[in-house]
């Protein structure tokens, strides 16, 4: 048998230094990274609930449900709607339920609802308090609120409309929407 020698088998590797260098470079990303994870949540409550807002408002330019011989035709409007607890929104007309265009469920917080209506569960939402619940739209796009019924403008917005979200985690601040009367503009702080 012939001797083999073992010469040159030296494998390549990282130096500690390297590892060490590694690490910290990491460990000062991951710093950086955590608090953005708070805003991350708040910013996507806002862009969810302006979106959702912003949805009702178009479908009720779509589909007119101003019909003045009606008593009720307000009561037909779309509309936003709030749970008090945060946990989830609908959106519809009468027992009617919009579609979510992104993922095609109802927006209804049933069972088998869009999971973009569950702001409690998808953002750490405690809780909704508004001015006005629900808010409804529209063919014009104008927002109404309150008692809605009747064949007047009765429940016509008439200022803005402040909806306060509470999150769970204290260190995150309020969001505030404001829906501006007239217009129907939404927008957050």
């Amino acid at each position: 048998m012939k001797d083999i020698k073992m010469t040159n088998l030296k494998k390549p590797a990282f130096t500690m230094l390297e590892l060490v260098f590694v690490i910290v470079v990491l460990g000062i990303l991951a710093a950086m990274a955590i608090p953005r994870m708070d805003r991350d949540l708040r910013q996507g409550a806002k862009d969810n609930i302006l979106a959702a807002i912003s949805l009702t408002q178009h479908i009720a330019l779509v589909d007119n449900k101003t019909n003045p011989t009606d008593n009720n035709w307000q009561a037909n409007l779309w509309k936003i709607s709030f749970q008090p607890d945060g946990s989830y929104y609908t959106v519809s007309t009468g027992s009617n339920f919009a579609v979510d265009p992104g993922n095609g469920n109802l927006m209804d917080g049933g069972t088998n609802a869009s999971k973009n209506t569950f702001i409690g569960k998808k953002y750490g939402v405690e809780s909704v308090s508004q001015d006005c619940n629900p808010i409804a739209f529209d063919h014009l796009g104008r927002p109404f609120t309150g008692t809605i019924s009747g064949s007047t403008y009765a429940g016509y917005m008439g200022s803005d409309c402040d909806i306060t979200i509470k999150f769970i985690d204290d260190d995150i601040t309020d969001l505030i929407i404001t829906v501006a009367p007239e217009t129907g503009y939404a927008s957050g702080n």
